[in-house]
């Protein structure tokens, strides 16, 4: 799943080996993010997750849409 993130940046989340692994998007480019999800956190609550852990990025009107 891959999130835009307030319009800053955009995040790439995925299932691997039993928990969340998120990788911070580029240009061509994909690194390993130091975000933590827990793996209690379902599918479908993870773009709310993300809004919760990264609310003082967010401006007026801004928030965490899943892009894919």
């Amino acid at each position: 799943m891959k999130f835009d993130v307030y319009g800053r940046f955009q995040v790439e989340v995925l299932w691997e080996n039993d928990h969340w692994v998120v990788y911070t998007l580029g240009i061509g480019t994909r690194v390993r993010s130091a975000f933590v999800i827990p793996s209690s956190v379902a599918a479908n609550a993870v773009g709310t997750y993300l809004d919760d852990l990264l609310h003082e990025l967010s401006g007026p009107n801004q928030s965490v849409r899943q892009v894919s």
